[in-house]
């Protein structure tokens, strides 16, 4: 039997949680504060925060990072609108444990390889948010879904590990918010060819979708949105994260 981690992903629009499908249609669902320290209370392994306005601002919000960070017992990852060193130097020196980032992989790539020379690999995550394209080609898009960079996952993925890169989020556009499940081949593709640590997320909607995420698509950790912050078959908005009895029995011990 061995540990995993389990990850919530919280979304945040103009300092709000919100929660959405496929990238598209922001719902608001709480207040991103309250929902921390619920997961706080619960014991998640950590949490990636994830403001999905900031790639049109020039900088994230500082002030209200520190206070999710005032309140966060668990290690920390923040991503969005993260463009220089400077930036995040003041991210870690408020108590973010990790980094996230997205565009700027692309854009500014030497930008991971010198957060990792300054801060470790460890502490640098970039996230690859796959999607289909209109020739049913997985691709990497930026900007919330809306860009097509025309990259193939595996090869970027490949690339973000030479860079510097200290884990992956691969995150799978078209299944985000479904409850579907992850995509396994792609996840498994990508796991296999690279030695970092990465995290799927999107589609998860049980604790056997995280256990296939492992097995089968070769994933280090899992995370879940929707999974954590809706209930039932209408959605109900309702924080939660599964008990240590509950991810033995259903997930450690198959592992």
């Amino acid at each position: 039997m061995r540990r995993v981690r389990v990850i919530p992903v919280l979304l945040l629009h103009n300092r709000q949680l919100v929660k959405t499908i496929q990238f598209k249609n922001p719902k608001y669902i709480g207040d991103g504060i309250n929902a921390l320290k619920i997961f706080n209370e619960k014991g998640a392994d950590e949490l990636v925060v994830l403001d999905i306005d900031a790639f049109n601002r020039k900088e994230p919000d500082f002030e209200f990072i520190g206070q999710l960070v005032s309140e966060c017992f668990m290690p920390l990852a923040y991503g969005g609108g993260i463009h220089t060193m400077e930036q995040a130097q003041r991210l870690f020196s408020l108590g973010i444990e990790k980094v996230v980032i997205g565009a700027c992989a692309i854009s500014q790539p030497s930008l991971i390889t010198n957060l990792a020379n300054q801060y470790g690999s460890q502490s640098v995550v970039v996230s690859v948010d796959i999607k289909k394209d209109w020739l049913k080609r997985n691709r990497v898009f930026t900007e919330n879904g809306k860009k097509n960079t025309g990259l193939d996952p595996l090869t970027f993925a490949k690339r973000l590990e030479e860079l510097g890169a200290g884990e992956l989020i691969v995150q799978f556009i078209d299944r985000e918010g479904t409850g579907k499940g992850y995509d396994l081949v792609v996840l498994q593709e990508i796991s296999s060819t690279i030695s970092i640590p990465v995290v799927a997320l999107g589609g998860a909607n049980s604790t056997n979708d995280f256990l296939k995420a492992i097995v089968e698509g070769g994933a280090s950790a899992v995370a879940a949105g929707s999974m954590f912050v809706f209930k039932g078959p209408h959605k109900a908005v309702l924080i939660s994260y599964p008990s240590p009895k509950e991810l033995k029995e259903n997930l450690y011990s198959y592992l």
